[in-house]
């Protein structure tokens, strides 16, 4: 897939949670947009000073023929906001923003087994699309960190996969709240796949017990942090892969 960049049009915003802001793109280039692209990521080219721009990459939340969906994790109120998110909150309808993509959907793979999902607010919208795609017969065990207990969205699930929603208020601030929550967990003996997108820290954490405790290997577990708490986008691109050789090289 050859990624190009395109000009969305804002075509309506709103709060999807109290902590939780969604900004609905549409206009010729989306319609022409590939389809299949829910759960995969845009860059997001957030328009600075002059002719420069701040790259931020953002879930697709959803697609259909006529728009995307593009939900912003808010941490704080709009003077605490980053680049993006202070983006989206002064969007208006007609506006327009230069968007790069798609990146490739990170889907749970289709098996009889259970699965464990683990993830704060920022893969919210990642975790909603890969749960949406589940067959009726699935189960498993879904670790949801949101800011506030209004911030509990009511999710599309088979009857057989539990939602643990975990209240933090302070986003990044208990790097140890989904694991001992994962922990807490009867292991299942079927497990099939293991998911889990959060912050650097609680990230690393997740790790240790899910790959080093528990074995898990490629084939069983997909996780990645998609921030840091304390650093931008581009800050937390190197640490992340410096954290990567790092782990590669043990």
């Amino acid at each position: 897939m050859v990624k190009q960049l395109r000009n969305f049009e804002v075509v309506e915003t709103g709060y999807v949670t109290p902590n939780m802001f969604r900004v609905r793109f549409g206009g010729a280039e989306v319609t022409a947009f590939p389809e299949g692209f829910a759960g995969g990521y845009l860059k997001l080219r957030i328009p600075l000073e002059g002719d420069a721009v701040a790259v931020r990459t953002y879930t697709i939340r959803h697609q259909d023929k006529d728009g995307i969906d593009v939900d912003f994790a808010l941490h704080g109120d709009k003077e605490a906001a980053g680049l993006a998110t202070g983006w989206a909150l002064d969007a208006q309808p007609g506006m327009r923003l230069e968007v790069g993509g798609p990146g490739q959907p990170k889907p749970l793979p289709a098996a009889d087994g259970h699965y464990i999902i683990a993830g704060d607010m920022t893969a919210l919208p990642a975790m909603s699309v890969n749960l949406e795609a589940l067959g009726p017969d699935a189960s498993g065990d879904v670790f949801l960190e949101v800011q506030h207990e209004d911030d509990i969205q009511d999710l599309a699930v088979p009857k057989n996969v539990r939602l643990h929603w975990l209240v933090n208020p302070v986003p990044g601030g208990d790097p140890d709240l989904l694991v001992n929550a994962v922990r807490a967990l009867d292991w299942p003996e079927n497990l099939t796949y293991a998911w889990v997108a959060t912050e650097f820290e609680a990230m690393r954490n997740l790790r240790a017990y899910l790959r080093g405790e528990r074995g898990l290997g490629p084939d069983q577990l997909y996780i990645s942090s998609y921030w840091k708490r304390g650093l931008v986008e581009d800050d937390h691109r190197t640490v992340k892969s410096a954290d990567a050789q790092e782990t590669s090289a043990a």
